[in-house]
């Protein structure tokens, strides 16, 4: 067996030597190309090409080496920022010599507001009379949603589309807990904080359900009506399209104008030609997202007067770490953009779905400083909630999407008892000798104690108040009034916009102009963006390990994948949390 065990590890050291061997030689090549074609002519009669399938949309991604950053040797997610992509999408409408886009999005993985943010860019393109032409083999309900501003769109006869409305489903862990004899105690405040009903119901509670049904029933009516405009499907008939699923078969979606032919791609590109004046055998000059950028030019870059832009994506966490929100560093990037005088204004542009109460507050409070010496803006995307909605409360002005999934004003705990799983299943016990009666406080090995019980909830309460008073400080409005749309419910930016708990509905670059303007530099500016991105091979080092991790994990669990990770998360629940309900992943 160690014979084995000593040539397996053999054989994993020479995988990892060989593939960072691999990365070692495509950074030196892509350093000797990216030096050479860092100025890219775009030839004329030029399409950009965006390929946008099984790709996942991120906030920003390098824009030096956005091909690295779509390559996974682990099969994991390949992503693609949304900066990067509008940036594409403005220079392909100013460059004379691009004709038109041609979209592969079918299986494009990006929340709604995302969605949002590029199909208005490419909805400023069209104004420019250029086209826009889609196709896919297989198109996801996000797909279609972002692919459906496209002037055409194709599909191939054998493929499949999904348009049958969105479905949030939760996975609750009760049944294990019991069978683990594992006791979950919950700490709450508000009817609506239902991210700890996983863990100690088997089914949604009646307000968890209202509220989902609420703001996804407001999400899926807005893409409704945009894919209405830009199909002229009058909206009632694309209602009871999507209500019914009468999209059963591809012949479905042609008879109701969903799309305009079941073609191979071979035939889009033929009618590309046509569209470009090009002969049968002539070849389209195409032009990538990487290319196209590196061909633009940098607007006001002698500008003295930036706005900075500071990403805050992921979860909300204490310290300093890489891939989540972490209060020090993000403490320490908003330091640095108050204290620099050529910055003239912050935004925030905010993606998570909250985190920490401790490190929500730390964040705010420099947000807070900030505020005092220059403006600040916060702009939501796809989700901004609980800790996410906590940090943006500093704000001046709060600008979000229709469909971003924001609020979720409370706060809770949870605690468990793994006494029966210790005692009872591992035969384990233990046992103390203490100091104090409370020297022992909430320890996992027993029962918690009524005393315990009630020490902790007036801390999860006195957290709610602190949380309550952030949002009325920052939206001029009392406590009381804060309540009545708090309570930790959940809100589509349509909704929070109407309670009054968003200023504006827009996207980031809305955000940049309300922040140039209230700086009094609307006329002569520049964004830069904080935290700075690492060179792709740092980030491939950071990277790699976890990415090797996560695919031996997909290997061994499958489809339970998700629900492992889910679980694994509540490793992250340290002290109180102010955190969107779940995970909402919308198909």
């Amino acid at each position: 067996m160690r014979f084995l065990g000593n040539v397996l590890a053999v054989i994993v050291g020479l995988l990892i030597f060989s593939v960072m061997s691999f990365f070692i030689f495509a950074g030196i090549i892509a350093v000797i190309s990216s030096s050479a074609d860092s100025d890219v002519n775009v030839k004329e009669n030029t399409v950009l090409l965006l390929n946008l399938e099984g790709r996942q949309l991120v906030e920003r991604s390098s824009e030096d080496d956005p091909d690295f950053s779509s390559f996974n040797v682990f099969g994991g997610v390949s992503t693609v920022g949304l900066t990067s992509l509008k940036r594409a999408i403005e220079t392909a409408k100013e460059n004379e010599n691009v004709k038109g886009i041609f979209i592969k999005a079918g299986t494009f993985s990006a929340g709604q507001a995302g969605i949002k943010e590029l199909r208005d860019a490419l909805k400023d393109f069209k104004s420019s009379g250029k086209f826009i032409v889609s196709y896919g083999e297989y198109y996801t309900e996000g797909g279609y949603f972002l692919s459906s501003i496209s002037d055409e769109i194709y599909i191939n006869p054998s493929g499949l589309m999904e348009f049958n409305g969105f479905a949030s489903e939760v996975v609750f862990f009760k049944g294990m807990f019991e069978k683990l004899e594992i006791e979950p105690q919950v700490f709450r405040v508000g009817d609506f904080k239902s991210a700890v009903e996983p863990f100690i119901l088997d089914k949604m509670s009646d307000s968890s359900r209202m509220q989902t049904a609420s703001f996804l029933n407001d999400l899926n009516n807005f893409a409704l009506n945009e894919i209405s405009e830009s199909r002229g499907i009058s909206l009632d008939s694309i209602t009871e399209i999507n209500n019914k699923m009468l999209v059963r078969k591809l012949s479905d979606a042609l008879e109701y104008k969903l799309i305009d032919g079941l073609w191979y791609e071979d035939q889009v590109i033929d009618l590309m030609k046509e569209k470009l004046g090009l002969g049968e055998e002539d070849n389209i000059n195409t032009i990538t997202m990487t290319g196209i950028n590196r061909s633009s030019k940098t607007k006001n870059l002698t500008s003295k007067n930036r706005i900075a832009v500071i990403v805050a994506e992921g979860d909300i966490v204490s310290g300093k770490s890489e891939g989540s929100i972490a209060s020090d560093t993000f403490k320490e990037e908003i330091k640095k953009a108050r204290k620099n005088k050529d910055v003239k204004a912050i935004v925030l542009r905010v993606n998570s779905p909250g985190g920490s109460a401790l490190a929500s507050e730390v964040i705010w409070r420099e947000l807070d400083l900030a505020s005092k010496e220059k403006p600040v803006i916060a702009s939501m995307g796809e989700v901004a909630a609980s800790g996410g909605y906590y940090i943006a409360a500093a704000a001046d002005t709060i600008v979000a999407q229709p469909n971003t999934i924001t609020g979720s004003i409370g706060i809770f705990a949870l605690w468990f008892n793994a006494q029966g799983l210790l005692n009872n299943k591992m035969g384990i016990t233990t046992d103390v000798v203490k100091t104090g009666e409370l020297s022992d406080f909430l320890t996992p090995t027993r029962k918690i104690s009524e005393m315990e019980k009630s020490i902790f909830q007036a801390q999860v309460e006195e957290g709610y108040d602190v949380f309550l008073t952030r949002v009325a400080d920052g939206r001029n409005r009392s406590k009381e009034e804060i309540m009545k749309v708090a309570s930790g419910r959940v809100w589509s930016g349509n909704q929070a916009l109407a309670n009054g708990l968003v200023d504006v509905l827009g996207g980031l670059d809305d955000a940049v102009k309300i922040a140039a303007e209230k700086a009094g530099v609307a006329d002569d500016y520049r964004v830069i963006y904080y935290p700075q991105a690492k060179p792709w091979f740092e980030r491939f080092l950071s990277e790699f390990s976890n990415d090797v991790q996560v695919f031996y994990q997909r290997q061994q669990l499958g489809t339970f994948y998700p629900i492992y990770k889910q679980v694994e998360s509540v490793k992250k629940y340290e002290g109180m949390m102010v955190r969107m309900p779940y995970d909402i992943v919308i198909r």
